[in-house]
């Protein structure tokens, strides 16, 4: 099997099981739609409780201005100098309406801000909650297809494995578009089932006898690449006594690449099947194991969860990433906003995230007010 070949059938049985790499990500798009939607539910609570208290003083400020105003009116210390004299109170009713007619209505107009930016932020939680919301409920259908997608795989499968399919290629590669595979994987797919003799039987029997251990797909796949990665390395050993260094090493190289990668991932705790096969290939093409182990880290020390990689692996080999996250940092934003948008370490090189920066601030914009996903 090629390497392509090879990181399809793992995801292909990856997709048959309850690990199934898409129905973990609904799971955590899940968890994360119901963290946003009690968060939400609090801060909805808080503004609402906020907003009642600051409509509230304005009104008082109003009431009790006026009425502070009236008494002062009919005060006069001339009628009182004796006993303010004798007891040294330093009460002067005229210097006191003065501060009070030049202070009341600023301090009116700052509580009515105050109200209507709290009124604005509910607007915004309002609407965040209500994404939340929907969200989870699109997920659970989107969850009962995705079961049932699994269900038709497996039976597909099935009869692949048996030596009694009867399915037609169109039939295959419609349901392959709905696990996301691209054309010329549905079509290798296809082939595969179609023809299961050419490598789906070997790559089924072996995770069979792995799988009697009672292990997820997920660590029979792992285990399994690990064995194929010491078999490679002998067999390359007793080619080189037979053919020309230049005649193996592409093909050892890539395998050991590959092996490393997986290696990589796994101490960090990320399953390598998480990424698509595309992304699996940009990996191997851009592997740089220091450079990755660096970022890793910093990702770690950030509390940057690793699940941010997720369509969006360039990251890991990413030369500029601390330069990236430090300078949207020093420019106001939260770890979370980074999280929840890493989109803008990928669209953006470090000149280019500095330009778009300085551009904001040229343009009386403060950069910690403006969202990243609208950077």
């Amino acid at each position: 099997m090629t390497v392509n070949t090879e990181v399809l059938l793992d995801k292909l049985y990856n997709l048959r099981g309850s690990d199934s790499e898409i129905l973990r990500e609904m799971d955590r798009q899940k968890n994360k739609a119901e963290e946003t939607k009690n968060k939400t539910t609090e801060e909805k609570s808080k503004l609402q409780s906020d907003i009642a208290e600051l409509k509230k003083q304005r009104e008082e400020l109003e009431e009790q201005g006026e009425s502070f105003k009236e008494v002062l009116q009919g005060i006069h210390r001339e009628d009182y100098e004796t006993v303010l004299t004798r007891l040294k109170i330093d009460f002067d009713p005229n210097s006191i309406l003065e501060k009070l007619e030049k202070n009341l209505p600023k301090t009116i107009e700052t509580v009515e801000k105050d109200a209507k930016k709290a009124e604005e932020q509910l607007v915004k939680v309002e609407q965040e909650m209500n994404e939340a919301i929907t969200t989870i409920e699109e997920l659970g259908i989107r969850k009962d297809t995705a079961l049932a997608n699994q269900d038709k795989l497996n039976e597909y499968m099935e009869m692949a494995l048996s030596g009694r399919m009867n399915i037609t290629r169109d039939s295959i590669t419609s349901l392959l578009s709905e696990f996301g595979f691209n054309e010329e994987e549905q079509r290798e797919i296809a082939k595969l089932l179609m023809f299961p003799e050419d490598a789906l039987f070997a790559y089924d029997e072996k995770v069979a006898s792995k799988d009697k251990t009672g292990k997820t797909i997920s660590q029979v796949i792992q285990e399994a690449k690990s064995y194929e990665a010491e078999e490679l390395i002998e067999k390359e050993q007793a080619k080189e006594s037979e053919e020309s260094k230049d005649e193996v090493e592409p093909q050892t190289e890539e395998n050991l690449t590959k092996d490393k990668l997986i290696e990589l991932l796994k101490e960090n705790g990320i399953d390598y099947l998480d990424f698509t096969s595309e992304e699996v290939e940009e990996l191997l093409e851009n592997f740089d194991e220091k450079q990755m182990k660096e970022n890793l880290e910093y990702l770690k020390a950030k509390k940057l969860n690793y699940d941010l990689l997720i369509n969006h692996v360039s990251i890991l080999y990413d030369k500029e990433l601390k330069e990236k996250i430090e300078l949207l940092l020093s420019a106001g934003k939260e770890i979370l906003d980074i999280y929840l948008n890493p989109s803008v370490l990928v669209k953006y090189t470090l000149e280019q995230l500095q330009k778009a920066i300085s551009s904001l601030v040229a343009n009386g914009m403060d950069p910690k007010d403006v969202p990243l996903m609208a950077y």
